[in-house]
Order: C-alpha cells, then sequence, then structure tokens
C-alpha cells in the first residue's frame, strides 16, 4: 500500500511539473518575441555589431563644472560590421562619445583594437552609409559567462536540487518577459496579472525544490499569504498618501509608449512590490515550513500548539535578517541617489515627500511587512497540515510512517 501510494504521489507530482511546464512554453509561443538587436528606429538607420579595427584618433574638450571637471572625449576608430547583411565585412569611420572624470583612468575607458561595439548606421537614400556612431559596448558575451559560471557552481554544490533551481529560474524569467510583461502592455490589470504570474512562480519553484508533499504546500500558502499582504498594506498606505505611481522617469517614458495604452501607473507601482518580495518570501517560507516537518518527524507525538510555538520560535530569528532584506537591496539601488542628496544637504523631509521616494519607502516596508507575515502564515499552515487523520494514519510528509 505503501509503495502505491508514494507511486501515485510521484506520478501526480510529475504530472503537475509537465503542466506547468507545457503552460509556460504555450504562453511563451503566444507572446511576441524581440530580437536582440532589433531597435525601434526611423527605416534609414540601422543597429549593427561590429569589431574595433583601428584607433584613429583621440579629440578631447575640459567641461569645466563646480566641485570639478568631466574630460569629454571621443575616440574616432575603424570598425568592422560583423552583422549578417549587406553591411557584413564592410568598414566604416565612427565616433565613440567618452565621459568621465579626470581622476578616472582613461585607458580603461577608451576603446581597444578587438572590441565589440553596437553602431547605428544612418544611410542615405541610395542605401549608403552616410553617418554612424557606436551607442555601446557588447557586453553579453561576458554576462553568459558569468551565467555560466553561476550555472557551473550551483550545479557544483546542489547537484540535483541544484538542477532544480536552474529550471524553476529559468521558468520564473520566462514568465516574467513572455507573461507578466505582455499581458501588462495589453491593457490586463497589473495587480491581478502580477498576484496570478506569483502564485504560479512561487507553485512552480517549490514544486520542483521540495517535491509535491505537505511541506511544499504549506509553504506555497505561507509565500502567497505572505506578497498578497505586502501588496495590500501598499495599496492602502499608497492610497492615502496619494503616491502617483509616476514617481520615477520610467513610469512617465511609458506614457509616450507606441502601444498607446493607459496605464494603471499605481497597479504597476503595487505589481512591482509583489515581485520585488516573491523570492525572499518563498525563501522564508520553505525554510520555516522544512523545519517545522522536521521537527514533527523527529518528535511525532508532539502537540500542536508546541510544534507552532517551534516555529515562530525559528521565524523570529529570521525576522532580523530578513526584514532588512529589501530594504538593502533598495538602498543599494539607490546609493548614488542617496549621496547625491546627502552632498547637496538636502532636508530628509523634503526627500521622503516627493512621490518617486515615498513610493520607494512604501516599496521597502511594506515588502519588509509581507516577509514577516509569511512567518505566521507558514507556521499556521503547517500546524494545520501537519495534523494526524483519524484513523491512525500517521505518515509524515515524506509519506513515511512513523512506528
Amino acid at each position: 500500500m505503501d509503495l502505491k501510494v508514494d507511486n501515485h504521489r510521484s506520478i501526480i507530482q510529475k504530472c503537475m511539473v509537465l503542466m506547468l511546464l507545457i503552460v509556460t512554453i504555450l504562453g511563451c509561443s503566444m507572446m511576441p518575441v524581440f530580437s536582440e538587436d532589433t531597435v525601434p528606429m526611423e527605416s534609414s538607420a540601422l543597429n549593427v555589431r561590429g569589431k574595433v579595427v583601428k584607433i584613429l584618433e583621440l579629440r578631447e574638450d575640459d567641461i569645466g563644472y563646480s566641485g570639478g571637471t568631466i574630460a569629454n572625449a571621443i575616440q574616432i576608430l575603424e570598425v568592422n560590421i560583423t552583422t549578417d547583411g549587406p553591411y557584413k565585412d564592410k568598414t566604416v569611420v565612427t565616433e565613440y562619445a567618452l565621459n568621465l572624470s579626470f581622476d578616472q583612468n582613461e585607458e580603461n575607458a577608451m576603446l581597444k583594437v578587438g572590441d565589440e561595439v553596437l553602431l547605428i548606421l544612418e544611410l542615405d537614400e541610395n542605401g549608403e552609409v552616410a553617418l554612424s556612431y557606436i551607442y555601446n559596448v557588447v557586453r553579453d558575451k561576458y554576462l553568459l559567462y558569468l551565467l555560466i559560471v553561476f550555472a557551473i557552481i550551483i550545479l557544483l554544490v546542489g547537484r540535483l536540487k541544484g538542477l532544480k533551481a536552474l529550471i524553476s529560474l529559468t521558468l520564473t524569467i520566462l514568465a516574467i518577459i513572455y507573461i507578466l510583461i505582455p499581458l501588462i502592455l495589453r491593457g490586463f490589470d497589473p495587480i491581478f496579472i502580477s498576484i496570478w504570474v506569483c502564485i504560479g512562480i512561487t507553485g512552480i519553484t517549490l514544486l520542483l525544490v521540495g517535491g509535491f508533499n505537505k511541506k511544499t504546500l504549506a509553504a506555497v500558502i505561507g509565500t502567497t499569504g505572505g506578497v498578497v499582504s505586502a501588496a495590500f498594506i501598499s495599496q492602502i498606505v499608497g492610497e492615502a498618501a496619494k503616491l502617483t505611481g509616476l514617481g520615477s522617469e520610467e513610469s512617465q517614458m511609458l506614457m509616450y509608449i507606441p502601444q498607446d495604452i493607459s496605464f494603471d501607473y499605481k497597479g504597476l507601482l503595487f505589481a512591482g512590490i509583489l515581485i520585488g518580495a516573491l523570492g525572499a518570501a518563498m525563501d522564508v517560507a520553505m525554510s520555516l515550513s522544512s523545519a517545522m516537518f522536521e521537527i514533527r518527524d523527529v518528535d511525532p507525538k508532539i502537540k500542536k500548539g508546541a510544534l507552532l510555538k517551534a516555529g515562530m520560535n525559528i521565524g523570529r530569528d529570521m525576522i532580523a535578517t530578513m526584514s532588512s532584506t529589501l530594504i538593502l537591496a533598495y538602498v543599494g539601488g539607490a546609493l548614488q541617489l542617496l549621496l547625491l542628496l546627502m552632498a547637496h544637504e538636502v532636508p530628509l523631509y523634503e526627500i521622503i515627500n516627493q512621490d518617486g521616494y515615498a513610493s520607494e519607502v512604501v516599496r521597502s516596508f511594506a515588502g519588509s511587512i509581507g516577509l514577516i507575515l509569511t512567518i505566521p502564515i507558514t507556521a499556521l499552515a503547517v500546524g494545520f497540515l501537519s495534523e494526524k487523520k483519524k484513523g491512525g494514519d500517521n505518515r509524515n510528509y515524506h509519506g513515511r510512517y512513523y512506528g
């Protein structure tokens, strides 16, 4: 009987994961895919890749500012086009603008022979290159190397669990790029879509990592409850503080996208809080659920009240570090801005009363509150799910018998 139950659970688990994979793949196939070199621009311009073959000249123009000086340098280069098409292997003379301070090592900023670059070619009526300039350095291959190192390390350390983590991470990225963002661009409610995408990501990730069992179910309940609580709290505070969701330049630029969509900017703000808190909430919920079920395995006769108390004690140890996780993440991302504000001695009350900065404060603390609430929600879910059934069913969450 035990073997049949385990086989049934294994089949159900594989079927659920397969269904989730199929749904994700179908979603990916239905959404628009954009080429990496596709940039919306006029028909008389092309976006191409190239390789620097010769350094011709360096022009410098010093621009003085109060408190320092910026060197505005322009490199004149010969670049060989490498993108497939009518201009492949054509060599053009182009410019690369450098903006750097005098105390910066200029050699590290300048392009060298062999460097790969991204260019824009402006064409004349006859299709010939009339003007070209470099707008970026090719960095994707170095990011790919970093990704490969990440994958190798996670596989070496995590082995099968690491492989599952890589699969869940890949599905998460696909869900955001090919489901969440396209649906929002099509005019769907960002909060509604974000909640369901977050639930899907949570289910896929925790099922792959923890398997189909009560431990995973409790973690899913705790994660969902914590993240939705964060969004709910942020929405209440955002309405009271009259946040518009237009506090950042990126939000304002969305008003001018070619799709001509009227966004719910407040909804985008709250959806961002949901997604930002998701990863840390999953970490808290899974760690706490796993620890509580292990306690239940060690002491099958433990009372529900004692198990909840133990879970809350474990959760309290997490609060000190997890409550600051999101705050430190947002501070790290806004470090230059904070330095700028402090250097100009901007009063604190002026900073936090601005829409953009107030939104970041709400984002940080509402997300942290959601992480904290994940702990009692997960503990209660474990307490409920770990209760023995009447009739002497004493299997633990792995399907084994206690005695």
